[in-house]
């Protein structure tokens, strides 16, 4: 179980519908490269499908300096 302080440095996800502001419900989350994550997401009004990636703090951090 992470401890919380990576969870706090971690990207932030998605939480309301960019088309109609509504709430988003997880679907799927699929582990991918260097411990980032995909989140597919459905809104909650609209039914739009929304995709978004997660990265870890170590990830970003590798971001800032390269």
């Amino acid at each position: 179980m992470p401890h919380p302080e990576q969870i706090l440095l971690a990207t932030p996800v998605l939480e309301n519908c960019p088309d109609c502001s509504a709430a988003l419900a997880v679907l799927r989350v699929i582990p991918g490269r260097a411990g980032a994550e995909y989140w597919t997401m459905r809104c909650t009004r609209c039914g739009g499908i929304h995709l978004d990636i997660v990265k870890p703090a170590s990830a970003r951090a590798d971001d800032l300096h390269a």
